[in-house]
């Protein structure tokens, strides 16, 4: 940059001029540029700018090549550059990019929608739109639409998106709903928190009091009669990657169908292979009415979907819901390969990894019991949460395992509302070389802090 300066003093051209000043702007990086351009709300947990990326790995501007456990946050389920995902994508190119779902008829929309149909049992029907918020808000949409009820119970520390129907229902951040918590009707309760229980019970001795809470609710708060939904994370995310016990579910489930409220399940996160099935509620056993998936359902390209039963489904009227993108054909094109790769090995080492993931995670936690307070997962959506030896969050720990797995080009995310939850979203893809890379990484920067 000096040297450029000092270049342009004896400048005398004009286009001269404008060529250094161009190769000036083009040494800034893609964080600064950013910055000039884009609101502080377009933040992001890395300062690292891309300029490829293939499989396991992206390559950095600065040409570092780094292992990506962050995986577009649960988007990127196959890695990055999938060769049948992106051959997919470009065989639908070249027949059409864009038809209007509420148009046209189109091949790759229908057929993803079978496919979503048969994995979810054959008596389902299915909506696309473009993002997990736009699902989780048209999920709530149709349960208020076939019930003719008004309110919702949503959880405490769960992240439905960020329109301002789903800031309504999430709770695992103020800032999230600041300024724009203006729907009625919504009320809260407390998710199964194994490790943190908000009841003060012991697993051994556990009550589910998480399961009574609503006699109360419904006692004092709320008329269940005038409650449309209960929407749910069948693993919490933001909140911290939270395994709930398939005793919480199964209860929600019996109060849902006891009270003729809508059970929905939000698998933005935890659908489409991630938690070793095709859907979480699959692991746990437990049927929703509704469901919504994104993130890795459209293989890197905006999709997302709800899936209910088709009794509400048929109830939904012309006219009642819409929108203009969802169901892009390249996305859905894109999301049936995504469903042939499950069905061709992902499942299957999703399961295998997440085991051999878990083992490893719980024998470093062994090793390191007063900052390690819990390991929990379901697949390869796994969280490690760190702690003081009081087992208050240690957030500070939590950021210097990230750090030091930046300087160790690993790419790794935190959750939590104390940030102290280092959370794991390998690609199906992963093995265990790149599992122990990150291992190593844990414990080098645990040995430094004990």
């Amino acid at each position: 940059m000096q040297h450029i300066h000092k270049e342009q003093q004896y400048l005398t051209d004009k286009n001269e001029i404008e060529f250094v000043n161009e190769r000036k702007s083009e040494m800034k990086t893609l964080y600064e540029r950013c910055q000039a351009v884009m609101p502080p709300c377009s933040g992001r947990a890395t300062k690292l700018g891309v300029v490829s990326s293939e499989g396991m790995y992206v390559t950095t501007e600065d040409g570092r090549r780094m292992l990506d456990f962050a995986s577009g946050v649960a988007v990127n389920q196959f890695g990055h550059n999938h060769p049948e995902i992106v051959a997919a994508a470009k065989d639908q190119m070249d027949k059409g990019v864009h038809y209007g779902h509420n148009v046209l008829y189109y091949d790759p929309y229908v057929t993803l929608a079978e496919k979503l149909v048969e994995v979810t049992g054959g008596d389902t029907m299915v909506y696309f739109s473009n993002s997990g918020g736009e699902a989780n808000d048209g999920a709530v949409k149709l349960a208020k639409f076939t019930t003719k009820r008004h309110c919702v119970i949503a959880f405490r520390n769960s992240f439905h998106g960020r329109t301002i129907g789903c800031s309504a229902i999430t709770a695992s951040n103020s800032k999230y709903r600041q300024n724009y918590d203006c729907i009625s009707g919504i009320y809260f309760a407390d998710y199964a928190n194994c490790y943190r229980c908000p009841f003060h019970q012991e697993r051994e001795t556990c009550h589910m009091e998480c399961v009574k809470q609503f006699d109360d609710m419904f006692n004092k708060l709320v008329n269940p009669e005038t409650v449309a939904a209960m929407i749910l994370e069948p693993v919490q995310g933001e909140g911290g990657y939270i395994v709930p016990p398939k005793e919480f579910l199964e209860g929600l489930r019996e109060i849902c169908t006891k009270h003729g409220i809508m059970l929905i399940f939000d698998e933005v996160q935890a659908g489409n292979g991630r938690c070793g099935e095709y859907y979480a509620h699959m692991a746990h056993g437990v049927t929703p009415d509704i469901f919504t998936t994104a993130k890795a359902l459209g293989g890197g390209f905006p999709l997302s979907a709800i899936v209910a039963k088709k009794e509400i489904m048929q109830k939904w009227e012309a006219g009642a819901h819409g929108g203009t993108f969802g169901g892009n054909p390249i996305a859905c094109a894109a999301g049936l390969a995504v469903f042939k790769l499950l069905e061709e090995g992902g499942l299957e080492n999703c399961r295998k990894m997440g085991a051999y993931f878990m083992q490893k995670l719980t024998k470093l936690q062994k090793k390191y019991p007063a900052v390690i307070g819990d390991v929990r997962g379901l697949g390869l959506m796994i969280g490690m949460e760190m702690v003081h030896p009081d087992k208050t969050p240690n957030t500070e720990l939590a950021g210097k395992i990230l750090a030091d797995a930046l300087e160790n080009n690993i790419i790794l995310l935190n959750a939590g509302f104390d940030k102290n939850v280092v959370r794991f979203i390998a690609p199906l893809i992963v093995t265990e070389k790149e599992i122990d890379k990150v291992i190593e990484s844990i414990e080098d920067t645990l040995s430094k802090n004990k």
